[in-house]
């Protein structure tokens, strides 16, 4: 097979959660376990920092693969989903993985695959695993896939975990409740190895601790040692589009400046949030022998997006009309999403709403403006809510709009009418930002 039918096979033989939803999703260890033993347990060859969370692991796992590889290591990246390309998933010192080594690793596993019928994902996480310890990675830093006790990922040991927010997302896989969602991150939590909470939450707080305590597993809540704070002036700065494409930050460590005039190359507000687990996470791992100067923080920080090619964080893809695209989609998430979009000056905000159908949309329709007009759509996949299903939703909840289809077709409708001084956000879904060309492309300043 050449790589677009090797890659057609992955999505069509096995069940693909990105994709189907709940029918791709495979709870237990036991499949990864049997593949990492076939292929010589290569999640043991190299070392490795865990992240789990709702919102924000993501952006941190790029963030601390970003300036690890500015202190001079070689860094395995592996996350998910991917925006436009599966390759994105796997990346070392953010180079993607190369398609002929995937074509050639699923042709040599065929064997393998026929006996032990893994799913989509834990192939994917067996062939990243493999690929770093073949690369003589020197740290990996592993993103959870959904959850984090049953993930596939969840078969490694790593040097230090991190767990960012805790939200509804996933819940019927995950549990209805906070502290049931809190209790399936926490799974990462190994035996003896500490464990950094990005945000104190008084709901979960308590599942983290227990579950520390029972491992035996040192434990420090982030926000506890690190605050960030927008520099003045505290405008509309980071919203329109930042300071030559940063935010500037002043972070203090225990109420004391601690680093002046941070440059963070995310621009969305909610990543301050993210920024305290990330400063806390590289000090275990400076604990652990890791040699990261403030020179490596900054750059790292600063260059995420070039250093590991992280897309779809409130990415600035147009100018008159500012155009906005971001991949927050659970309640949790569009809250921050929206807080920051309201503080951006506009005429009228014209909103692109594309979701996924095994969720409840009704609370994320609720949150949403009703002074925005809606540009209703649905992504090229299985998962997808049909966009005159959704427009049915929103218009019941008090939202005005149409339904366009296709996510271009929304998108083109969009700008076409707005104003100069109006804003255009792209959103809903992950699923619907992966199919805005602009990310991929230099924005073009109209």
């Amino acid at each position: 097979m050449n790589y677009p039918e090797t890659l057609a096979w992955l999505y069509a033989q096995l069940p693909m959660y990105q994709r189907v939803g709940a029918a791709g999703f495979k709870k237990g260890l036991g499949n990864t376990e049997a593949l990492a033993e076939a292929l010589g347990h290569p999640e043991t060859q190299f070392r490795s920092v865990h992240v789990a969370g709702t919102n924000g692991k993501g952006s941190s796992s790029h963030l601390l693969a970003a300036v690890l590889q500015s202190a001079g290591y070689k860094v395995g990246l592996y996350t998910s989903p991917h925006l436009r390309e599966f390759t994105e998933r796997i990346r070392v010192n953010g180079q993607e993985l190369a398609p002929d080594y995937l074509v050639r690793w699923v042709a040599e596993q065929q064997d393998l695959f026929a006996t032990i019928e893994p799913s989509f994902f834990e192939m994917c996480v067996a062939l990243a695993f493999d690929y770093f310890a073949a690369e003589q990675v020197d740290v990996a830093v592993v993103e959870v896939g959904l959850g984090g006790r049953l993930d596939s990922t969840n078969i490694i040991t790593p040097l230090v975990s991190l767990i960012t927010n805790i939200s509804y997302d996933h819940q019927a896989m995950l549990g209805d409740t906070l502290p049931e969602i809190a209790g399936e991150k926490a799974g990462i939590i190994k035996p003896g190895r500490p464990v950094i909470v990005s945000q104190s939450q008084a709901e979960v707080a308590e599942v983290f601790e227990r579950k520390a305590a029972r491992e035996g597993s040192p434990l420090l809540f982030a926000d506890s040692r690190y605050t960030a704070l927008p520099t003045p002036p505290a405008s509309s700065d980071a919203a329109e589009g930042g300071r030559a494409g940063v935010q500037l930050l002043d972070v203090l460590r225990h109420g004391q400046l601690y680093l002046e005039n941070l440059a963070l190359g995310l621009l969305g507000d909610y990543q301050r949030l993210n920024l305290p687990g990330v400063l806390a996470t590289l000090d275990e791992l400076r604990t652990q022998g890791f040699d990261i100067p403030e020179s490596a923080v900054r750059q790292g920080l600063r260059e995420v997006t070039r250093l590991t090619g992280l897309r779809g964080r409130w990415s600035i893809i147009g100018q008159h009309p500012l155009v906005i695209a971001d991949t927050g989609h659970n309640e949790a998430g569009l809250r921050l999403v929206l807080a920051q979009l309201a503080r951006v000056p506009h005429q009228h905000l014209h909103f692109v709403l594309g979701v996924v159908n095994d969720k409840d949309v009704t609370k994320v329709l609720a949150l949403l403006p009703r002074t925005a007009t809606y540009y209703f759509c649905q992504a090229g996949i299985p998962r997808a809510l049909p966009a005159a299903e959704l427009a049915a939703q929103a218009t019941a909840a008090g939202l005005i709009g149409q339904a366009y289809g296709p996510v271009a077709a929304a998108v083109a409708a969009a700008r076409a009418a707005a104003g100069s001084a109006d804003v255009v956000f792209i959103g809903g879904s992950t699923f619907v930002v992966a199919e805005v060309a602009e990310l991929y492309e230099p924005a073009s300043g109209g």
